[in-house]
C-alpha cells in the first residue's frame, strides 16, 4: 500500500466485513446509460426506431420494449439479434441502412458491453414522446386530513400516498442515526463526541427540530457543505478547463457570500442570469474553448443549455443539434435562448450544419411574458432573469425543491433531476413543497428545515430491491445516499487531523462581503467591511537594495495592550520562509511565501506588554530580493480595535538564536530599526489576491479557524475517483455505484495513508493507547455508536494490549471503509 503502508492481510483480517462491501459493490467502470448510450443510439437508431418512429415493428421507446421484441437476449448475449444488424455486412438487413452512416467499431463495442451487462436503462427514461406536459403555473393543493396526528404537511401528503399504494409507514429513526443523518445532510460533517452526549441526554421532547435550526444557523458550516451542490450546478470550479487561458470565470467570491446570507433563490437565479457585476458573471459566460468548437458549444449555446438545466431540469443540449428525440424542445428553443445571450446574430446550426436561418431571442414560455428580441443584449438578461423567476412560472420553484429533496431523501420526485418533463410520482408533494418556496421568499433553509422536520426525513431508509429500483418507482421510505468526496475526505480530515491549513477557493469565512458592493465582491473583500492593509515588506540590512544570500535575520515588535483581545489575528509572509514567536511560544511558520498564512492572535497575546518574534530567512545563495510582510487586526475586550503592521516600528537582530521545538531561544546583542523593502510586483499580488480575504477571515476568529473543507480545495486524483465531476458540465447528481478506481483509491491511496498514519498517532495520545478507550472512540466517531460485542472482540483481537500506529492506522482505514460509514442512512 502507497505511503504509510497497510499490510493487505491485516487490513482483510481487521474486517471481514470491508470484504464483502467490495465484493457486493466494485465492479468495473459502470456503462453511463444517458452519455455513452443514448446518444449512440440517437445517432443511429432512434430516427426510424424511437418517438412515434417504429419500422419493422421495432422500437427502441423503453426497455421493455425492446427485450419483449426479442432483439437482445439477456441469457446469450451474443446471440442478441441486434448486434448481429448493427455488425452485418448483408446490405438487407444492415442497420442503419446503406443511406446512413455505419455504427462505428467503438460504439459497437459500446452497445456489445452494455447488453452483455444486462443492458441497464436509467429509471423514467424513455425515447416516447412523452404525453405528458408539467404544468407552468403554480398549483396549490389540498392537504389530506393528518393520520395517528402526524400534522406534518409532508406526512400528511405521504401518509395518504402509502396508505393509498397499501404500503406500510416506515419506522422512525433513534436519536443517533438522526443526529449522523441530520448533520451529514446540512453541513456535510459528522457530530463530535460532545454533540453526540448531549443530544442523547437531552429529553425535551423539540430537540430535533432545534438541532436542525443549530445546524442551518452554522453558517460556515452550512456553506462549506452547500457550496459543492452548487458549483456542481452552475459548473463552477477553482481550476481546469479554461482557467488558465482566461476563457473562464469562477463565482466563488459571489457563491459563497450569497449562501451565508442565505439569499434567496430567486435573487441568486436573477443575480446569475443578468449579473449586477463581474462576481456573478462567469456562470452565464461559460468556458471559452480554445480553438474551432462545433455549433453546440459556443457560448450561446453554452448559456441556452446550462440556464435550461440548472434552473428548470430541462436538456436542451439535444435540442441543440436537432429537435430533441426524447421530449417537446426543438432546435428553434434552444436557439432562441441562445439569442437573448449572443451579442451578434446567431445562425441556426442543425447537426453542426448552418441552415440559412437567424435565431429571434425568445423565452421558453411565452404564457407568461416575453423577451424583447430589439432590446440591448444587458436588458434581453435581465428580461430573460425575470421571467424566469416570475411567481407564475411555477418550473422554476418546482425544479430547486425538487433537488433539495433528492439531496436530502435520496431520490427525487421526479427523476432523474434534469428530466423535469416527466410526471412526478406525487404532483402533489412537488407543487406543495414549491408554493410554500414560493410563500416564504424563496428560503432555501426554509425548505431544507421544512424536510428535515418531518417524519418522513426521519424514518428508517427504504432497503430497495432490485424491483424498486426499476421504472416504477413507488415511495416507501428516503434512500440511503453515499458520501460525496467532499464529504468522505472531510471527515477523514476530521477524524484524523490531518485537514489542510490553507484552501483555494477564493471565499470569505470570516466577513461577510456587503451585498450591495459589487466590485468588492468580484475582489473578495469589500473595504467597509474588511480592515485594511497598511503594512510594508520590511527585513535588516541590505546590500544594494536587497538581501544577503542566505542571510537569516531576527525581526521584533514589541508593543502594550489595554485590554484583552476578544478575537483577531494576523497574516503572515515571508520571502523565502519565516517562524514568528508570540510572547516567546512558536505560533506559525513557513516557507511557501506565495501562501500567507493566517495565524489567530487571542489566547497568545494578553493585556499589557507582548513581543512578536519572527526569524525571517533568505534561501538563496546570492543576494536577491527578500521581505517579510505582517499585518494583524485585533478586537479588544473594551471594544476597541488595533491594527499591528509590519514597518519601520520594528527591529531586527542579526544573531539568531538557537530555538527549541515550540520555545524561542536567547537572543543577544543590540536591536537595530529595520529596512523598509520596497515591494515586488509578484509579492504585492499575492497580498492583494490571497492575503485580503484572509485578514478578512481571520480578523472575526475568536479561536482558531474552523477546518478547512475539501469543498474549497481544488480537484484532486483522490476526489475524482470519489466522484466529484471536472465540472466542464452541468451535474446534478454523482454516481452512486462504487467504481473499480474508486475501490483502489479507497484501499489504497497515499494521502488517505498519510491521513490515517497521522490520525492513529492522535489516537493513541487521546487515548493513552488502552485498547478499549481506542475501539470505543473510534466507532463513536465514526458511525455515531458504540461497537457490538462482536465487533469490539474483532478489533481488540487485531489490536492487542499496547497497540502500536500501524495496528490503529490499519483498524481507523478498516472502519471508514465500511458501509456504514460511508452510507448516509
Amino acid at each position: 500500500m502507497a505511503g504509510s503502508s497497510i499490510p493487505t492481510s491485516r487490513f482483510c483480517v481487521c474486517f471481514g466485513l470491508v470484504v464483502i462491501w467490495f465484493g457486493q459493490v466494485v465492479q468495473a467502470e459502470p456503462i453511463d446509460f444517458v452519455h455513452d448510450i443514448v446518444p449512440v443510439l440517437q445517432r443511429n437508431c432512434v430516427h426510424c426506431h424511437g418517438g412515434r418512429e417504429a419500422e419493422g415493428d421495432f422500437s427502441l421507446n423503453t426497455r421493455a420494449i425492446i427485450v419483449d421484441s426479442g432483439h437482445v437476449d439477456l441469457e446469450s448475449p451474443e446471440d442478441s439479434y441486434l448486434l448481429e444488424l448493427v455488425t452485418s455486412a448483408d446490405t438487407d438487413i444492415q442497420m442503419p441502412p446503406t443511406d446512413r452512416p455505419r455504427m462505428s467499431e467503438p460504439e459497437i463495442a459500446l452497445v456489445r458491453r452494455w447488453i452483455k451487462e444486462g443492458m441497464k436503462w436509467d429509471a423514467d427514461f424513455t425515447f416516447a414522446i412523452q404525453s405528458y406536459e408539467p404544468p407552468l403555473r403554480p398549483r396549490t393543493p389540498e392537504l389530506p386530513a393528518p393520520r395517528d396526528g402526524r400534522d406534518h404537511p409532508i406526512d400528511r401528503i405521504l401518509d395518504e400516498y402509502l396508505a393509498r399504494n397499501a404500503i406500510a409507514r416506515p419506522n422512525p429513526i433513534d436519536d443517533a442515526t438522526f443526529l449522523r443523518r441530520v448533520s451529514l445532510d446540512l453541513i456535510g460533517m459528522l457530530p463530535t463526541d460532545e454533540q453526540l452526549d448531549a443530544f442523547l441526554a437531552d429529553s425535551n421532547p423539540l430537540k430535533r427540530s432545534e438541532r436542525i435550526d443549530a445546524l442551518l444557523d452554522d453558517e460556515i458550516g452550512y456553506s462549506d457543505h452547500w457550496i459543492t451542490f452548487f458549483n456542481d450546478l452552475l459548473r463552477n470550479d477553482y481550476s481546469g478547463t479554461g482557467f488558465i487561458t482566461g476563457g473562464r470565470q469562477q463565482v466563488s467570491t459571489w457563491l459563497y457570500a450569497s449562501l451565508r446570507a442565505n439569499k434567496p433563490f430567486d435573487v441568486m437565479a436573477r443575480e446569475l442570469i443578468s449579473p449586477p457585476s463581474k462576481a456573478s458573471q462567469g456562470y452565464i459566460d461559460g468556458i471559452k474553448w480554445r480553438g474551432e468548437v462545433s455549433a453546440g458549444q459556443t457560448l450561446p449555446i453554452q448559456f441556452s443549455q446550462s440556464i435550461s438545466q440548472s434552473f428548470l431540469g430541462i436538456n436542451m443540449k439535444c435540442a441543440s443539434c436537432h429537435d430533441s428525440f426524447i421530449d417537446r424542445w426543438t432546435l428553434h428553443d434552444a436557439y432562441g435562448l441562445a439569442a437573448i445571450y449572443a451579442d451578434e446574430s446567431l445562425e441556426l446550426h442543425r447537426c453542426d450544419k448552418p441552415i440559412g436561418e437567424t435565431a429571434k431571442a425568445t423565452w421558453l414560455f411565452p404564457e407568461i411574458g416575453q423577451v424583447d428580441p430589439s432590446a440591448p443584449r444587458s436588458q434581453r438578461l435581465e428580461q430573460l432573469a425575470n421571467l424566469m423567476t416570475h411567481p407564475e412560472n411555477g418550473r422554476f420553484a418546482r425544479t430547486i425543491v425538487n433537488r433539495l429533496w433528492y439531496q436530502l431523501m435520496g431520490r427525487g420526485i421526479v427523476h432523474p433531476l434534469d428530466a423535469m418533463q416527466s410526471e412526478p410520482w406525487n404532483e402533489d408533494l412537488l407543487d406543495f413543497l414549491a408554493v410554500e418556496l414560493v410563500k416564504n421568499q424563496y428560503d432555501l433553509k426554509f425548505m431544507l428545515r421544512l424536510i428535515a422536520t418531518s417524519a418522513a426525513y426521519q424514518s428508517e431508509t427504504e432497503v430497495a430491491s432490485e424491483q424498486a429500483l426499476g421504472d416504477d418507482y413507488v415511495y416507501r421510505g428516503p434512500r440511503s445516499k453515499r458520501m460525496t468526496a467532499e464529504q468522505f475526505i472531510d471527515n477523514v480530515w476530521h477524524l484524523t487531523g490531518s485537514a489542510p491549513k490553507r484552501f483555494d477557493a477564493p471565499v470569505v469565512r470570516g466577513v461577510i462581503p456587503s451585498r450591495d458592493d459589487a466590485d468588492s465582491q468580484a475582489s473578495g473583500l469589500p473595504e467597509s467591511n474588511g480592515p485594511e492593509l497598511t503594512a510594508k515588506w520590511i527585513w535588516g540590512p541590505l546590500e544594494n537594495g536587497v538581501a544577503p544570500g542566505g542571510q537569516s535575520v531576527v525581526l521584533r515588535k514589541t508593543f502594550e495592550l489595554p485590554a484583552e483581545v476578544v478575537s483577531g489575528g494576523a497574516i503572515v509572509t515571508c520571502d523565502n520562509g519565516f517562524d514568528m514567536y508570540v510572547n516567546n511560544r512558536w505560533v506559525s511558520g513557513s516557507q511557501e511565501w506565495t501562501r500567507p498564512e493566517a495565524v489567530p492572535l487571542r489566547g497568545t497575546l494578553k493585556k499589557g506588554a507582548n513581543t512578536i518574534v519572527v526569524i525571517a530567512k533568505n534561501f538563496a545563495d546570492v543576494p536577491n530580493a527578500a521581505g517579510f510582510f505582517f499585518q494583524a487586526h485585533l478586537n479588544l475586550s473594551d471594544r476597541s480595535t488595533l491594527s499591528l503592521p509590519s514597518d519601520e516600528s520594528w527591529e531586527f537582530n542579526p544573531n539568531v538564536p538557537t530555538s527549541g521545538e515550540h520555545k524561542l531561544g536567547q537572543i543577544r546583542g543590540p536591536w537595530h530599526g529595520v529596512s523598509v523593502v520596497p515591494a515586488l510586483s509578484v509579492w504585492e499580488n499575492v497580498i492583494n489576491q490571497q492575503g485580503r480575504p484572509m485578514l478578512a477571515e481571520v480578523a472575526t476568529m475568536a479561536d482558531a479557524m474552523p477546518m478547512v473543507r475539501a469543498s474549497l480545495m481544488k480537484n484532486t486524483a483522490l476526489m475524482k475517483s470519489l466522484g466529484r465531476p471536472m465540472r466542464e458540465q452541468i451535474v446534478s447528481m454523482r454516481p452512486d455505484l462504487l467504481t473499480t478506481l474508486e475501490a483502489i483509491d479507497l484501499a489504497n491511496e497515499s494521502t488517505l495513508a498519510d491521513a490515517f498514519a497521522d490520525g492513529a498517532k492522535r489516537l493513541i495520545d487521546e487515548t493513552g493507547g488502552r485498547t478499549d478507550s481506542i475501539v470505543r472512540s473510534l466507532f463513536r466517531r465514526t458511525l455515531t455508536r458504540q461497537p457490538t460485542d462482536q465487533e469490539f472482540e474483532l478489533l481488540r483481537s487485531v489490536l492487542g494490549d499496547r497497540p502500536d500506529q500501524t495496528a490503529v492506522q490499519d483498524a481507523m482505514w478498516a472502519v471508514c471503509m465500511l458501509p456504514e460509514f460511508i452510507l448516509i442512512r
